[in-house]
């Protein structure tokens, strides 16, 4: 099968709007494949701090980007996927605001987007791909058939970040991740290169105060039309 012929749903959304945990359901609802792109950018980013690159230096970055090793690993107890790191296990350091932040930060140079087009390309197999991320129904996958934006507002996603990091054990405070989520945003939103926007022919799903599964259900429908 022609790797064009390959259905492909992109899940597109800011950070905490929950493309995370829905993608993951969905695509195992499917039985399809599934690409977290936005762990590709933390890898990377996380690959360059360990490497003690200033991320201001953008002709680094875009080198660790193409030498990068990254790989996803199913999860033995059906949690999270596991991040494979250049052989580490970076998973829980790729979940922090730090690493997020620096992915963000890294995905404003062109020179580093365009080292990760084709390894993101390279995740659509037969029999389907579900692609999370924040350009992957604009820039990657403008061919998709399908095409989902999540969104929610800045204080629910706020709340459900402090929810998933507290569980973890880790110390954050709800008015600093208010603030960084913001500050993202607007960097996401006014970067030159791919900004953060739905993809014209995306259904937009405002996720506020909607549990998991009727997110679930409603994405699903996008790929399988309740008759």
């Amino acid at each position: 099968m022609p790797s064009n012929a390959i259905p492909v749903l992109t899940i597109d959304g800011p950070s905490g709007s929950g493309k995370g945990t829905i993608s993951r359901l969905v695509a195992e609802e499917l039985g399809w494949h599934l690409l977290d792109s936005g762990a590709i950018y933390r890898a990377v980013g996380y690959a360059a701090g360990m490497a003690g690159i200033d991320l201001t230096d953008a002709d680094a970055v875009t080198r660790m980007a193409e030498a990068a090793k990254i790989a996803f690993r199913a999860p033995k107890d059906g949690g999270e996927t596991r991040v494979i790191v250049n052989g580490h296990d970076a998973t829980d350091e790729l979940r922090t605001e730090t690493a997020g932040a620096a992915a963000s930060a890294i995905a404003a140079y062109p020179s580093v987007r365009s080292a990760l087009f084709d390894k993101q390309r390279g995740f659509r197999k037969a029999p389907g791909l579900v692609a999370d991320g924040r350009d992957m129904g604009t820039v990657i996958f403008p061919d998709a058939p399908y095409k989902v934006f999540l969104t929610a507002s800045a204080d629910e996603r706020a709340r459900r970040r402090y929810k998933q990091l507290k569980d973890k054990g880790l110390n954050v405070t709800l008015a600093a991740l208010l603030r960084e989520i913001q500050a993202r945003d607007e960097r996401d939103a006014t970067r030159a290169v791919a900004p953060l926007r739905p993809a014209d022919d995306a259904l937009t799903i405002d996720t506020t105060g909607i549990a998991v599964d009727g997110v679930v259900a409603a994405v699903l429908a996008v790929v399988r039309p309740v008759a």
